[in-house]
């Protein structure tokens, strides 16, 4: 004789007299495992093998879940950063003004992890000549030097002060800014895009400081640029990133290093680069300014880590309304 009953929602029969242990064992299902209900009654896991299931009975039989299926997305690819043919571990990149000394920098450089330091280009002290130098703390055998144009406005001048720098040091690996005007610093593109066909015909590895306007940046690249670095608000202003929507379409169409050059105030707005997709970040004002330079420093170097997991594990997408973490499915 055949037993009618509801099983989470949906009628069934079983064969024929039988407890709930023995229900359970011809469902396949392990007693340890789960819990039911009767008849909106709990049933103690101990008395199964003595419970009598009757017609009409009524059971939940639930267990213990995880969160609704992910999407399935293909991994990001964990590509090392390689500038100019160089790999480098670490991908933020820190500055050497605004600093209240030379040692302060170097011990804020050796916190941050960083590899390579962005260095200005100025006249030697002649009147002063026991002035400290800054090769004397940051040893240029053991980061790069990243020589920049800083203060310049002319693609000239840009170009004048970094074959300077080539013949100081050798450095053929530099970063291009040509400035428009000194109130906002923005990037004069016109200037920046003759200055880097010049030194890229003059044998330089040009890092370029750009707007974030996706079609200059594409220009850059395929005038020999070997990163693009789109400034993420002006320079010293520690915005943070204003311009993501274009940055993010730079990222996408990019075949060199894209880095965040300019704005970046604290540590979460080089995580937020980072998820964005971005290569590195470069970080000179929001470390020197700091209340403790060298603690920020260090707090730099873990976000820039932090927001490239981030990117490579793929953020959850976001949505206009609610959504359980628990499906609906299966709800009692």
């Amino acid at each position: 004789m055949t037993l009618n009953v509801t099983l989470n929602g949906e009628a069934r029969q079983l064969p024929g007299a039988t407890s709930i242990a023995g229900m359970l064992t011809g469902l396949g299902l392990d007693p340890a495992k789960i819990a039911v209900e009767r008849n909106l009654a709990i049933v103690p896991r101990s008395t199964y093998g003595s419970v009598t299931v009757e017609e009409g009975d009524k059971f939940e039989i639930v267990h213990f879940i995880g969160g609704g299926n992910a999407p399935v997305i293909p991994p990001k690819e964990d590509k090392p950063l390689v500038i100019a043919g160089k790999t480098y571990a670490s991908r933020l990149i820190i500055g050497t003004g605004k600093f209240k000394s030379y040692e302060e920098n170097a011990r804020a450089l050796e916190a941050s992890g960083a590899e390579m330091v962005t260095v200005a280009v100025r006249r030697v002290n002649l009147t002063d000549k026991n002035q400290p130098m800054l090769i004397d703390f940051i040893d240029p055998k053991k980061y790069t030097y990243l020589p920049n144009t800083a203060g310049c406005f002319t693609g000239e001048d840009a170009v004048r002060t970094l074959r300077l720098a080539r013949e100081a040091g050798g450095w053929t690996l530099v970063k291009l800014e040509v400035l428009g005007e000194k109130k906002l610093l923005y990037p004069d593109m016109l200037e920046t895009l003759r200055a880097t066909e010049m030194l890229a015909k003059d044998g330089f590895q040009v890092m370029v400081y750009c707007s974030d306007d996706p079609l200059i940046a594409k220009r850059l690249e395929d005038m020999g640029a070997v990163a693009i670095m789109p400034l993420a608000s002006p320079i010293g202003s520690g915005m943070g990133l204003t311009a993501t929507v274009n940055i993010r379409m730079i990222i996408e169409d990019a075949k060199v290093p894209v880095i965040v050059d300019a704005g970046i105030g604290t540590a979460s707005d080089g995580a937020v680069a980072m998820e964005l997709g971005c290569d590195a970040v470069i970080s000179n004002t929001a470390i020197a300014h700091a209340q403790d330079p060298v603690k920020m420093a260090r707090a730099m170097k873990l976000s820039v880590e932090a927001g490239r997991l981030a990117w490579l594990a793929g953020r959850m997408p976001k949505k206009a309304y609610a959504d359980p973490s628990s499906p609906l499915s299966g709800l009692i």
